[in-house]
């Protein structure tokens, strides 16, 4: 991790989370369960939100808002991936999942929360006459053509007669994770109103990198590092890009990833070079 992308990130997840403090106010118990469930992550999401946001010159009130948003977004995700219903794990960012801690009652109702509440945050009068916009693409990146959409194929796949083609894998990644990374970069050429293909091919080629780095730690990661369960995949036989490149082939497609999304930015010149920086980080990470 270069120097200036770990100040970057910290920086944006003091920011992020100040915001968190300001929005969510733990008065009560569902509350506190709520920010349990955004703390402790690397806020990734909320980061490009961020940068991109930069790159377009966009009021940095308006982006705090998005990158929170998402970052709701995703929380509710892993609550409820996590739950006995679906991947029933007991450990997540190394800290007891929200299940473990409270009970599955609160766990349902944390994320529920943390969904309206993402909503919520991209109404407010700071996020400016694009708001729509933000609130309808999240919508879609987030629901039945998005991310609980490869939820579901994850959870058919599970079931299969045959093991996940390369194809299918892909697809489903491109929907269960890459979605959401596609929405935080687009989302400051959104709040901007400005032209966002660049930063949809980079973070296209972004999400399945990150995807791949995830099958890899899967096989080679230290659950204590990670911050949650490995070799679940390998031991409940599910097909991964490792499963079907290997671990060589994987590593090699994901830096070819790497590159292809930092070629993407090349409209950007050197602003861009912390999205660089980036995307060389979720290839090369520990957790």
């Amino acid at each position: 991790m270069s120097a200036g992308f770990a100040a970057a990130l910290k920086e944006a997840q003091a920011k992020i989370s100040a915001h968190m403090d300001k929005r969510l106010p733990e008065t009560d118990g569902l509350c506190q369960a709520m920010a349990y469930a955004l703390r402790g992550g690397k806020m990734l999401r909320g980061f490009l939100v961020l940068e991109s946001a930069r790159l377009h010159d966009v009021p940095e009130a308006a982006a705090l808002e998005a990158a929170l948003a998402i970052e709701c977004i995703h929380a509710y995700s892993l609550v409820h991936d996590d739950l006995p219903c679906m991947d029933d794990d007991d450990l997540r960012r190394g800290q007891p999942t929200l299940h473990r801690k409270w009970d599955e009652a609160t766990a349902v109702l944390a994320g529920d929360s943390l969904q309206t509440l993402a909503f919520e945050l991209l109404a407010q009068p700071d996020v400016g006459p694009h708001a729509v916009t933000l609130i309808r693409t999240l919508a879609e990146a987030a629901g039945k053509d998005g991310m609980v959409s490869g939820q579901m194929l994850d959870i058919a796949a599970e079931s299969a007669v045959a093991p996940l083609t390369l194809t299918e894998i892909s697809t489903l990644q491109a929907r269960k994770t890459g979605c959401l990374i596609e929405w935080s970069a687009c989302a400051g050429a959104r709040l901007a109103g400005a032209d966002a293909t660049a930063l949809r091919q980079y973070a296209q080629a972004l999400g399945l990198a990150f995807q791949i780095a995830d099958d890899i730690l899967d096989i080679e990661g230290d659950a204590a590092t990670v911050g949650k369960a490995v070799r679940k995949d390998a031991e409940a036989g599910k097909a991964t890009f490792v499963s079907l490149l290997g671990l060589d082939q994987a590593r090699l497609r994901a830096g070819e990833l790497a590159d292809a999304a930092c070629a993407a930015l090349a409209p950007y010149g050197a602003a861009s070079d912390t999205l660089k920086d980036a995307a060389r980080f979720v290839i090369s990470r520990d957790s």
